[in-house]
């Protein structure tokens, strides 16, 4: 497979090259099927999104965990490729959501396009990758991916009510975060063990290694909001504030809130009356606080879950490389 990866700096890099042979063939697959004989709209819209420079972080997480478990058949690629697809899809949907005018650095497809071509090819993609699936034959895996589907869109409904409610806590918070993000996460590694026919302790060890590392992810996507720079997240600095989302930043700064200071947020946030100045008054309120290092503390929390969970796999290259990328996901804070 490749050249040597321990030359590559970053851990997501160092499993790309690696699994250089398996990406490739994933990546055939998804150019076969999102190609479109009657509505040539849908790979001009999937393809804007899929060759923008993602990282295939979770369909290398599926390829990682099946080829770590000794698996050495052919349909860790369909899985990985519909790993891919559910993760479009829901960006997709999310754009027109979130009304987001940017993606990957890049104008999102509901901009170039309209809202309507982005719903509806977002459908199309989770309609193929429940075809994909079902090619598998097994039916554990079809069970695990249709489960996250639904807890992708379940959490992305519930932030929909948690996101401008000030009573959210950080148990609601995390509910959110584990449905629109840790459960592809989580979904992607375990079928990889499941594909695979990992015992029993592996499949459950690769299942919580990919919930806490989508958690701490997640999290730490939420504290960029507030502290990274847009050339580097491809998002504008304060995009949750704008968009009213109550995350772990703000949840941990109301908690901590006196009287005043609750009735900004519930201005700004709950009632959505924001001027010029709210966001700089929030980040002195966030920094007041200390919300940001809590937020930070929390992630770095969940990467040690998430590599503490790898504990019942057995020694392999590709484990390192999953203990690395723990360890980078909440690196890219600073």
């Amino acid at each position: 497979m490749a050249m040597d990866a321990s030359a590559i700096a970053k851990p997501h890099d160092r499993l790309a090259t690696y699994l250089a042979d398996d990406l490739e063939a994933v990546n055939g697959l998804i150019r076969t099927k999102m190609a479109s004989k009657h509505a040539p709209r849908i790979p001009e819209v999937t393809q804007h999104l899929v060759e923008a420079g993602g990282k295939r972080l979770r369909p290398m997480l599926t390829l990682a965990a099946a080829r770590m478990c000794g698996y050495d058949g052919p349909f860790h690629v369909h899985l990985a490729a519909t790993v891919e697809f559910i993760h479009t899809a829901t960006l997709l949907h999310d754009d027109v959501v979130d009304e987001s005018a940017q993606r990957r650095g890049r104008p999102t497809a509901n901009l170039l396009w309209d809202n309507k071509s982005s719903v509806l090819v977002g459908d199309y993609l989770f309609s193929r990758s429940f075809q994909l699936m079902t090619e598998t034959g097994n039916m554990e895996v079809l069970r695990i991916l249709s489960d996250a589907s639904a807890t992708i869109a379940e959490g992305e409904v519930l932030q929909l009510t948690a996101a401008q409610d000030l009573a959210t806590d950080e148990g609601i918070y995390l509910q959110v975060i584990r449905g629109k993000t840790a459960a592809l996460f989580s979904a992607a590694t375990e079928v990889g063990g499941v594909i695979a026919g990992a015992e029993e302790a592996q499949v459950r060890a690769l299942f919580d290694y990919g919930d806490a590392l989508g958690i701490a992810f997640q999290i730490v996507d939420d504290l960029l909001d507030y502290q990274g720079q847009s050339a580097a997240t491809g998002k504008n600095v304060g995009d949750d504030f704008r968009e009213r989302k109550l995350t772990l930043p703000v949840i941990r700064a109301v908690a901590l809130a006196d009287a005043e200071e609750r009735a900004f947020w519930s201005r700004t946030i709950e009632r959505g009356k924001q001027d010029d100045g709210d966001l700089d008054h929030a980040l002195r309120l966030l920094a007041k606080h200390d919300a940001l290092t809590y937020t930070k503390d929390s992630a770095i929390g969940w990467a040690s879950k998430a590599k503490a969970a790898l504990d019942p796999l057995p020694g392999h290259a590709l484990k390192d490389m999953l203990l690395d990328l723990a360890d980078y996901v909440v690196e890219r804070i600073n």
